[in-house]
């Protein structure tokens, strides 16, 4: 996941601001077709002379205000009915301004991290989706990406009216929810889509909530404020400035590293694949080579072939035998590129590897069988031991990683508070991922940020989130799983009014933190606000979720709430998979499990002879096969309370 280029203003930094307005403008949230939230009271504020009379104009209503001393104006709507187009007048004593194809409909904010960020042109069926997206009702609004430790009044973005010429860049699963949502209700929808990709929900947070919350569940971000505030000393500057023309030219690539690496005992060891995170580059920024030798036979040489590197984080240019064989920009795309005739040969040959990371995570981060060499149908893997050298990273030039995640509630300050008085229906949230190693404290955070917008808002709107997919090897045997722990604080948020979750265990990606298919999951998503939200009372909006369980000689047998539905295996033959048991040892076993005549599930293990609890779906990449006659899944779920991986010692 990604933390892309942010932006930080220093005026913020060292608390000094300047204001000085004329004309009346609105606030860069109200613009040409936009959607207004129906039924609602909508304000909508801005900027002019200090007590400046301001008037608006808006569907048969005006209202008039007059701008504080600080030349800052807000006036309220009267709830409006679904409809459009509609202009907005707002004028003051020397200019107007025209707002045009307004709606009114249902506003929607997405937000999260990278796979809410994740746009429509990087889904499944890309191509057919985008030359489909003919649905000028749907509206969608991206905040631009923005940080700041103090409030901010204003973020940045337009609306754009949904077409195959926009869409592509749309939120996905923001798109598919709303498409979802307007063949549904067919009145205009509007997403706001302010999310960022790599980012800790402590920095959605606002200020004083994160500081009310136990200390035992708040990070410790040691000088962050210190070097935030130091961030445009001179000193900082000049260093910034050699960096940047370093990251252009590259020393490396004048001195061909891919042909002549020079001594081999600088460059250090690192399986591949790996994510920079987990290795000394997790705070670096910028360049760094990977090579990797490797031997082919005599029937090779010479020979055409495919080379596959799997996803890298974030971009690449590659080389076998000093013969640049391609290049990528795009953290999310999996590399493969086609190897001429005459570039490889019998005996040892060495590829080269140019890692770009603009913020965040880094590196060949794909699975061990998404690398390899394929010659005339022969594959050879490439997954094991490589060397790896920095050439231009930001720890070399005393550059400290500035990013969403340094401290506390930069993005609810940039992306989050300026729009709070925008009305809206309510919140899809997809995030946890980078929570996931401390998911026991986000058992806190997360109730805490639902709780907190809510309230910065002034009503308890719905908040619904998607759950974390399927990732990474699938375990071999049961074990404790820091993503499982995720998964189970985001249902424990579900005890909060006006909640729901979309599970989507079975549509992830076990080498792709970021799955392609946002279509179902903007679909569970949406069963979820149409069943709860929209009286859709008719429709099956979840998959069956852990109701309770006892103890019958060898076996447990577990209850399920259906939700009007039945339970359903995606086996030919009835087992169930996913399931396991422990006794009074605490050590997991696989189970047996079966649906039982009266609608539920038994389980049982030949490894325990008298178990005490059970599990299903707990680990990173669950192999689970249990839904309802749907098609949704079992929420994963464990009968025990034991302390698991993420609770801090």
């Amino acid at each position: 996941m990604k933390t892309k280029n942010f932006i930080l203003s220093a005026i913020m930094l060292i608390g000094v601001s300047t204001v000085a307005f004329a004309d009346v403008k609105p606030a860069p949230v109200f613009g040409n077709a936009m959607v207004l939230q129906r039924d609602a009271i909508v304000q909508v504020w801005g900027t002019a002379d200090s007590n400046e009379p301001v008037t608006l104009s808006f569907n048969g209503q005006t209202v008039k205000t007059r701008a504080d001393k600080a030349g800052k104006w807000s006036v309220k709507l009267n709830p409006m009915h679904a409809g459009g187009p509609y202009k907005m007048i707002i004028s003051g004593r020397k200019n107007r301004v025209d707002i045009d194809d307004v709606l009114v409909g249902e506003v929607w904010l997405c937000s999260g991290q990278s796979n809410m960020e994740f746009r429509v042109k990087e889904a499944n069926n890309a191509a057919d989706e985008i030359a489909r997206a003919d649905y000028p009702m749907i509206r969608c609004f991206t905040v631009q990406k923005s940080m700041s430790p103090a409030l901010l009044d204003d973020c940045f973005g337009s609306w754009e009216v949904c077409s195959s010429d926009t869409a592509g860049d749309f939120t996905a699963v923001g798109y598919f929810f709303a498409r979802e949502l307007w063949n549904e209700l067919k009145v205009p929808i509007g997403i706001i889509n302010s999310s960022w990709g790599g980012t800790d929900i402590e920095t959605w947070t606002s200020a004083d909530s994160y500081a009310a919350l136990p200390e035992s569940v708040r990070r410790d971000y040691g000088n962050a404020a210190i070097e935030l505030a130091q961030m445009t000393s001179p000193e900082r500057v000049a260093m910034k400035k050699q960096y940047d023309a370093d990251f252009a030219s590259d020393p490396a690539l004048t001195e061909h590293w891919y042909e002549n690496p020079g001594d081999l005992s600088t460059w250090k060891p690192m399986y591949i694949p790996k994510e920079w995170s987990l290795t000394p580059l997790a705070r670096e920024d910028g360049h760094v080579w990977f090579r990797r030798e490797f031997v082919l036979p005599e029937e090779a040489d010479g020979k055409a072939a495919i080379l596959a590197l799997g996803p890298i984080d974030d971009n690449d240019i590659t080389w076998i035998n000093g013969e640049e064989i391609g290049r990528t920009v795009g953290y999310n795309i999996p590399r493969r590129y086609s190897v001429g005739e005459n570039i490889l040969r019998k005996g040892v040959n060495t590829l080269t590897v140019r890692v770009t990371d603009t913020g965040g995570g880094g590196g060949l981060f794909g699975l061990p069988q998404d690398i390899w060499l394929n010659v005339e149908g022969k594959s050879y893997s490439l997954a094991g031991e490589w060397s790896y050298k920095p050439s231009v990273v930001t720890s070399e030039y005393g550059i400290v990683q500035y990013g969403p995640n340094m401290l506390n509630s930069l993005l609810y300050n940039a992306m989050i508070h300026p729009i709070v008085r925008f009305a809206i229906k309510g919140v899809i949230w997809y995030q946890g991922e980078n929570n996931a190693g401390d998911a026991y404290a986000y058992r806190t955070l997360f109730p805490n940020m639902i709780a907190d917008w809510r309230d910065k808002w002034g009503y308890d709107y719905p908040f619904y989130w998607v759950q974390l997919a399927n990732y990474m090897a699938e375990a071999q045997i049961p074990r404790e799983s820091a993503w499982a722990e995720l998964r189970e604080a985001q249902s424990m948020a579900l005890d909060l009014p006006r909640t729901g979750q979309a599970v989507i265990i079975d549509i992830g990606d076990p080498g792709d933190i970021h799955p392609r298919n946002k279509q179902d999951v903007g679909h569970r998503l949406a069963l979820n606000v149409l069943a709860k939200e929209y009286g859709r009372t008719d429709l099956v909006w979840t998959g069956p979720t852990y109701a309770s369980s006892v103890v019958e000689g060898n076996k447990i047998i577990v209850t399920f709430d259906t939700y009007g539905s039945e339970l359903a295996v995606h086996n030919k033959y009835g087992y169930i998979e996913g399931f396991a048991v422990a006794g009074s040892d605490r050590v997991f076993h696989w189970a047996k499990a079966w649906i039982t005549e009266d609608g539920k599930v038994a389980v049982c293990s030949d490894e325990v002879d008298k178990p005490i609890a059970v599990r299903y779906a707990w680990s990173d990449d669950p192999e689970a096969n249990l839904f309802n006659t749907e098609g949704l899944p079992a929420a994963p779920f464990r009968s025990d309370d034991w302390p698991g991986v993420t609770i801090r010692r």
